[in-house]
């Protein structure tokens, strides 16, 4: 398989049905949207120090239902500003899947019910897509993204997409 998208990083393994609002807490968007001012709340009301351990390129690890809840983009672009670059999960809302897309983060499908907190992930996606736990060797199918939405993310989400192509029919 010719990956078009290849990347690394530690797991930081969550549970099923983390909604928008356990990724960044409400009380916290009263104040501000930045993202760069929020992701030091990252996940503050499942762990008050997940935050602060939170290194560029790891990569989120959930069970089912990921991102359930609002739809709100900030829930997308708090992990994103911490570093986050793909998370990989079961299943996602779907609106949270698609502002994944939207806003250049990978949203990856796939069983992780063997991924464990810390092991080193490499995610490879294109026609076809893996994740290869490197800590134990598995190897993971996951679910491919559509090549019009892969496009999109190669792009670095849907702004950076339509400042390049000027149009949306462009992407075919």
């Amino acid at each position: 398989m010719s990956a078009a998208v290849r990347l690394e990083g530690r797991a930081r393994v969550l549970g099923d049905d983390v909604n928008t609002d356990y990724i960044i807490s409400s009380t916290r968007k009263r104040e501000t949207i930045d993202p760069h001012v929020l992701k030091r709340f990252l996940l503050e009301t499942v762990d008050p120090a997940f935050a602060a351990s939170v290194q560029a390129g790891d990569i989120l690890v959930a069970g089912r239902n990921f991102g359930c809840g609002s739809a709100m983009e900030v829930a997308v672009t708090v992990p994103h500003a911490a570093g986050i670059r793909a998370i990989v999960a079961q299943s996602f809302s779907r609106t949270y899947y698609r502002n994944a897309i939207n806003n250049g983060v990978i949203p990856v499908e796939c069983d992780t019910a063997t991924i464990a907190e810390g092991d080193h992930l490499v995610i490879e996606l294109g026609d076809e897509g893996v994740v290869r736990d490197e800590t134990t060797g598995a190897s993971i199918a996951a679910l491919p993204i559509p090549s019009h939405m892969l496009r999109i993310l190669l792009a670095g989400g849907l702004v950076p997409y339509f400042r390049e192509h000027h149009a949306f029919d462009a992407v075919r």
